[in-house]
């Protein structure tokens, strides 16, 4: 069953609720531009940039995107989600390679590499898949976030939907908000990992370190993944499993911390490893091992559901024979269509 809608649930999928600026906007600032009223409500910050933050989308008017022109009515709340970057470089546009997987007048389909960041951000300015697509698709630079409406982490391999319009743009956001989207993970975890289960804990901040992410957190929000065990292996006598894992939320980190959270860490995380064996130290693989190999929605422009799946990359198919594992481990695309179909009825 998947978790209730709130009315608060953020709209923007990726940006994390712990990272923004809270403005109650009073009842006679009625008629006044957007980008004024921030700048004189946040000295701190130059008018320049908090409108760069505005037209990059990383500023909510009850919870939507708009204009810096936008009129204000009063009696609004709006959040101002710092960025913290040189817009003229964050915003440029880069000849980076994408692996398009699907493309139409309304959506794109990439199919991300592992060290790929997804949007600007601190220590990575350029090189993104946002400057990327901005590259290959000028018309992007009139979406908030160039059209990108959720996010995989850096070194987190895989299937990614960015909107081409404004209406495909909302239809996914709204779509990711009731989670109705599908999307079906492959993570190759440390322990004996039951037949199937699911992990409801909430996701927030750690209070030690702020760097990362904790299961449980008081202050998190509702998080639910649900995990079937494909297969079992081993290496250096530690044992190991591949997991199917399908989000129910999408929260940052979420499948990493709730899978460690149960004993579960996945094979070569540089961050959530506190209960790896000491085998991992010897395991040729330095990033975390997962993919999103399986991604589903309803189209916006035609409403058909559709359906993309893509195996894991070479450096996954490269780990399999150390770890005791076979190409016939891995879920076949011909399954995948009734197993997506079955979650629909659930």
């Amino acid at each position: 069953m998947a978790l209730p809608h709130t009315p608060d649930s953020n709209p923007i999928d990726y940006i994390d609720e712990e990272d923004f600026i809270a403005l109650e906007i009073p009842e006679n600032v009625s008629g006044e531009r957007l980008d004024k009223y921030l700048g004189g409500a946040l000295p701190d910050y130059s008018r320049n940039r908090l409108k760069a933050w505005v037209e990059a989308g990383a500023v909510t008017v009850d919870g939507k995107v708009t204009k810096a022109r936008h009129l204000l009515r009063g009696g609004e709340s709006i959040k101002v989600f710092p960025q913290e970057m040189p817009e003229q470089f964050a915003f440029a546009p880069e000849n980076i390679p994408l692996d398009v997987v699907y493309e139409d007048d309304t959506l794109i389909v990439i199919n991300k590499p592992a060290g790929l960041v997804v949007h600007p951000a601190a220590g990575n300015w350029t090189g993104t898949l946002l400057n990327g697509l901005l590259f290959h698709y000028p018309e992007l630079k009139h979406l908030p976030r160039a059209g990108i409406v959720h996010r995989l982490d850096k070194d987190t391999s895989g299937l990614m939907v960015v909107a081409r319009t404004d209406l495909a743009q909302t239809s996914l956001v709204r779509q990711l908000q009731e989670r109705t989207v599908g999307r079906r993970y492959l993570a190759w975890v440390w322990g004996e990992a039951p037949s199937q289960g699911k992990v409801l804990a909430t996701v927030g901040r750690d209070q030690r370190d702020r760097l990362k992410m904790a299961a449980g957190s008081p202050q998190g929000k509702p998080a639910a993944t649900l995990f079937r065990r494909l297969a079992k292996g081993e290496f250096m006598g530690a044992p190991l499993a591949l997991l199917e894992c399908r989000l129910e939320t999408g929260r940052t980190h979420q499948i990493r911390v709730h899978l460690e959270s149960l004993g579960f860490p996945l094979l070569g995380d540089p961050v959530y490893r506190k209960r790896t064996p000491g085998a991992a130290k010897c395991l040729p693989f330095e990033r975390q091992a997962l993919h999103a190999y399986a991604l589903s929605l309803q189209h916006p422009s035609t409403s058909t559901v559709l359906t993309w799946f893509r195996l894991p990359p070479q450096d996954l198919h490269d780990l399999l024979p150390l770890i005791a594992m076979s190409e016939d481990d891995l879920p076949k695309e011909s399954t995948l269509l009734a197993s997506l179909q079955n979650d629909q009825h659930q």
